[in-house]
């Protein structure tokens, strides 16, 4: 039986820095966020639902998604946002799932990078939860260096998210990362190291 670890985090936590040590420490991750890409290549299952929902408005001149076009429109329209949240979340579900599957039938344990683990119910997926953790400010200051939002554009993302507040509440591990790499990193394998026992 597999042992299967999900990973989540508040959006410009970490998660990616965790998920690259472990990917770098021989174990499998799937990640969520490259499936949606790859979903929403063109032709991908993502891209049509998108492009039949929304129209060619979201587009590029070359034919693939205008992600920050598609971001601007559904996150200032709750609306649009249950909708197109509604019609990715099943696709992808089904595309996970699949992956997971596969994985569990040759992985004693891997892990599954999710953002959105609690606010999609991944929960019940998983043996262990493990939260990459941040103080509100640091994400706030990450997030709007990393993606060159102002404050406002920052808050409202982070604000679609489930607050880390409640994140700690269900999480199994918390994975500090306010600090340096090498701290953070170091966490990571004393419970890679609990892991193999």
């Amino acid at each position: 039986m597999a042992r299967i670890i999900g990973i989540t985090g508040g959006i410009a936590s970490g998660k990616s820095t965790v998920t690259e040590f472990l990917r770098q420490q021989g174990y499998q991750v799937i990640d969520a966020d490259q499936v949606v890409h790859e979903l929403q290549e063109p032709g991908g299952r993502l891209y049509q639902a998108l492009l039949s929902t929304f129209g060619s408005a979201i587009l590029q001149e070359d034919g693939h998604l205008d992600r920050p076009k598609l971001g601007a429109m559904i996150f200032g329209n709750p609306d649009l946002l249950a909708q197109s949240s509604q019609l990715q979340n099943e696709i992808i579900r089904e595309e996970l799932a699949r992956r997971r599957d596969l994985l569990a039938e040759t992985e004693t344990i891997f892990f599954m990078d999710l953002p959105l683990l609690f606010e999609l119910e991944y929960d019940n997926w998983f043996d262990q939860i493990w939260l990459v953790d941040v103080t509100e400010e640091t994400q706030l200051s990450r997030l709007m260096a990393r993606n060159a939002l102002s404050q406002e554009e920052a808050e409202k993302r982070i604000a679609a998210q489930l607050s880390l507040r409640e994140k700690r509440k269900r999480a199994d591990v918390l994975i500090e990362n306010n600090g340096n790499l090498e701290n953070t990193l170091a966490q990571v394998d004393q419970l890679l190291k609990t892991e193999r026992r």
